[in-house]
Formats: structure tokens, sequence, C-alpha cells
């Protein structure tokens, strides 16, 4: 009986532990590319279809893309802010441009009880990087 009385406190906070665990979120957003294609009318020159999904409170890291991008809000509201420009929150329906080589320095769901979807098309050369993280 005493085993079991000197077990149960550290096997309790374990079981706490691993049951906490399996709920918490992926630091990083998941990224999904949908397409990827060459284009045929652009020599050189490929385009993507990418899905990101956020988390409540998720976000992205400082980044740039070598590719110009077209982001769209399917669902929940996403802030971001290009460098030199201020942040703004997007809702479902409206999008941005930005040109290659931006630097994005806030992309995240401005919601933090509620996921956000973003669809990304982009158009890039294939040996270009889809994200590039921004060294601060």
């Amino acid at each position: 009986m005493n085993v079991l009385r000197f077990c149960a406190a550290p096997l309790a906070a374990l079981a706490l532990t691993v049951s906490t665990s399996a709920f918490a979120h992926d630091p990083s957003e998941k990224v999904t590319v949908l397409q990827d294609e060459m284009l045929k009318n652009i020599p050189g020159q490929k385009a993507m279809m990418i899905e990101v999904d956020y988390q409540p409170g998720q976000s992205s890291i400082a980044h740039k893309h070598d590719g110009t991008t077209m982001a769209y809000v399917l669902s929940g509201e996403i802030t971001s802010q290009v460098k030199g420009q201020p942040a703004k929150t997007y809702k479902p329906g409206e999008f941005w441009y930005e040109p290659a080589g931006s630097e994005h320095m806030v992309s995240k769901n401005a919601s933090a009880t509620q996921p956000a979807k973003l669809l990304v098309f982009m158009v890039l050369a294939p040996d270009q990087k889809v994200l590039i993280p921004l060294e601060h």
C-alpha cells in the first residue's frame, strides 16, 4: 500500500502532463500545397496554390517570399503586415497582394478563440523558395 501511495503523485502528474500536451497546438501554422504547376505561357515560372490553417491565436514567423504572392481569406480573420505598411485585419472574401521579395512582418490569426484559413496563390521560379525566414 505504501508503494501505491508513493507512486500516486508522480503518476497523477504524468497523466496530467500527457493529457494537456495532447491538446496543445502546434507552434506553427499548417501549410498544405494544393497545386504546384509549371506555367506554359511564362517559361521558367510555376504557380502554386497553398492553404494555410491557423489555430486560434497562432501566427507565422516574419518572412519573405521569392515569388509574387496573392492571399485570400477563406475563414476567420487574418492580420497581415508587409514592411513599411500598417497592419490590417482581413475577413473572409478579402485579399491582398505582396510583390516578390516583400518582407511579411505579421501574418496571424486575429482571433484567440476561432481558427482561420487562408488561400495563397504564388508565382515563382522552380528553384525559388516559397518562404524565407527573416533574421531579426
